[in-house]
């Protein structure tokens, strides 16, 4: 919890510095941002050892919230902008969570193997399994089958119709009573 409550204080402090939450936002950074990566933990408990990716994370999100719930699980938070990266580096120490790495990189370029690949509104479904689903392990340790959890929002039928029905859509609306979620949902897709 003392992790947690740390968040605000740091956030809106560098996003003094370098905007990487939404100026509009920062005010809501519990509702917006923490607790709509913690949606992922709504949806799946992470088996110990779990490893998962965060792509282009900006300020840290999901990957932050995730890895403060989930000290037992390790974290790697990938952004092409270097400067989000410094930001998640300079949050994760301030609160010593030393389940985290972060690294200004390309998703494409990461290299290892994740039981889970997360992400919040980055890029098209089909592209984003496109750059990742060769980093997602065969190794399974969880209940559900090694894949990708994004969160995104509104209507994605045209976006996840040539999935067919190889994945799950959850509406966040389930889980939270805040308007805020009311047209955010999770996106499963099992890799393999």
């Amino acid at each position: 919890m003392e992790q947690f409550k740390q968040l605000q204080e740091l956030y809106v402090e560098w996003n003094a510095k370098i905007n990487v939450v939404s100026r509009k936002d920062i005010d809501q950074l519990y509702e917006r941002h923490v607790l709509h990566s913690l949606a992922i933990a709504q949806f799946i408990s992470f088996a110990p050892e779990s490893q998962i990716l965060d792509v282009g994370t900006g300020g840290g999100f999901p990957g932050i919230p995730l890895a403060i719930w989930y000290p037992e699980c390790g974290f790697h938070l990938v952004d092409s902008v270097g400067k989000k990266i410094t930001v998640v580096k300079e949050v994760a120490n301030a609160i010593d969570l030393k389940n985290l790495t972060a690294e200004h990189q390309r998703m494409e370029k990461v290299t290892g193997k994740f039981d889970f690949i997360v992400s919040r509104a980055v890029a098209q479904t089909k592209q984003l399994f496109i750059w990742a689903h060769q980093k997602v392990s065969q190794e399974q340790r969880n209940e559900l089958d090694n894949g990708m959890i994004f969160l995104k929002g509104g209507d994605l039928t045209q976006e996840m119709k040539e999935f067919g029905r190889r994945y799950i859509e959850k509406d966040l609306s389930d889980y939270f009573t805040e308007e805020f979620f009311e047209t955010k949902k999770i996106i499963y897709v099992p890799v393999h």
